[in-house]
């Protein structure tokens, strides 16, 4: 853990719970350690902002340089209101309307085009701009199959078959296309996946095919461990080989391009906490049921995909160890952060920290069953301040019925 446990016990007593707890320093430790494992000279690092986009963590990654990778026009606005200036934003959305593309496109943000037919939409309404274009991989990886963006079944990136289309409407409506994008998944769980994509991706970026280019960006999809002893990938070596790839492709090219990544999980999962309190425990003919104040809701990763998270008892580290299982307090059977468990003896009052919470956790939350979302605490140099209150019932209430009261 990169924040301790009295550290965390001292934040669930100063602001209650549940809380989400992120580790500032841990954020932008990650982002900058992508830059030592790929040593390309024109890398740029685009953080995936839909995996986590509290404001604190943005204001900090835009401190540190990066980029955004944003997917609506609300993380674009988001983004640049951090901080972000647009050069540093790219668009990429799918199934977008007319009105969404209107709307980023006014902010000079890039769009990042996925389909023939939004492409022909697009170079109609604003022939001449530079664009860039989504292509789907043809691989196929990733942790779950809810999360694996190429291959026939997926609805993102134009077919690699129908790069003569696209050179076509470009040519049409004389577009420049500037960059060229694809994403196989999240959690990739082979590299040889990150390398067969881009050599798949590289194949069709030739001169001839679209002379303009600036950039390739090979997408995100980082796997971090989250269970205890997963192996860690190594990154070093794979950096290695990923610059190795890139060097030779550039000199097919005639000239060095930008490489993009746009990792989200890899930099911000490891830095967040959920911390819920537990208030029930039940004996269910020898099956133990521990209850907590949170739910689904708040952290839905493991009722949608089957996902593991860590969880640690805080209050009771050394308590003797038994089998748990971690539920919420939402009217669903499914509502359970951990099934079977061994954890160190679990007490009604003991504070509990799901690991591993900084992505795709609050950024996927909602309000179902009418409870609020938790607050938002953000650490930096060790000092923990509220990112972001949580509402109150009443609060919510009130933006459902639109009274003030």
């Amino acid at each position: 853990m990169s924040l301790d446990s009295k550290q965390l016990l001292s934040i669930a007593q100063e602001f209650g719970t549940p809380v989400y707890v992120y580790d500032g320093d841990e954020i932008v430790k990650r982002y900058n350690e992508l830059y030592e494992f790929i040593t390309w000279p024109k890398l740029k690092i685009h953080y995936a902002m839909k995996a986590n986009y509290n404001f604190r963590a943005l204001k900090a990654l835009n401190k540190a340089r990066s980029g955004i990778d944003a997917v609506s026009p609300g993380d674009v606005m988001l983004a640049l209101k951090a901080g972000f200036t647009p050069d540093r934003i790219i668009y990429t959305a799918n199934n977008v309307t007319d009105e969404e593309v209107r709307q980023v496109k006014s902010t000079g943000v890039l769009m990042n085009i996925g389909s023939l037919s939004r492409l022909e939409k697009f170079g109609k309404e604003f022939p001449g701009s530079e664009v860039c274009i989504r292509f789907n991989p043809d691989v196929v990886d990733g942790s779950h199959a809810k999360i694996m963006t190429g291959g026939d079944l997926t609805k993102f990136g134009v077919l690699l078959k129908d790069v003569d289309k696209v050179k076509a409407i470009a040519e049409k409506y004389d577009l420049k296309v500037v960059g060229l994008h694809e994403h196989t998944g999240s959690g990739l769980q082979h590299t040889e996946s990150v390398f067969k994509s881009m050599e798949n991706l590289m194949a069709i970026a030739t001169p001839e095919n679209f002379p303009e280019l600036r950039f390739l960006d090979f997408g995100g999809g980082f796997k971090v461990p989250y269970e205890p002893g997963e192996h860690r990938v190594d990154y070093i070596e794979m950096g290695t080989e990923i610059t190795r790839l890139f060097t030779e492709y550039c000199k097919k090219y005639g000239r060095e391009l930008e490489m993009y990544f746009e990792p989200g999980k890899y930099i911000v999962a490891e830095s967040g906490y959920l911390l819920v309190e537990v208030n029930t425990i039940k004996d269910n003919n020898g099956r133990y049921i521990v209850g907590c104040n949170s739910g689904f809701p708040q952290l839905i990763r493991p009722m949608f995909y089957d996902a593991y998270h860590h969880i640690v008892n805080l209050s009771n580290p050394h308590g003797k160890k038994a089998s748990y299982d971690v539920c919420g307090n939402i009217c669903e059977t499914g509502d359970r952060f951990a099934e079977q468990r061994e954890l160190p003896e679990i007490r009604e009052g003991d504070i509990l920290s799901l690991e591993n919470a900084g992505a795709y956790c609050y950024a996927m939350g909602g309000h179902y069953n009418l409870r609020p979302m938790p607050p938002e605490v953000f650490v930096i140099n060790g000092k923990p301040e509220l990112a972001r209150r949580g509402l109150t019932a009443e609060e919510l209430v009130n933006l459902i019925t639109g009274e003030s009261k």
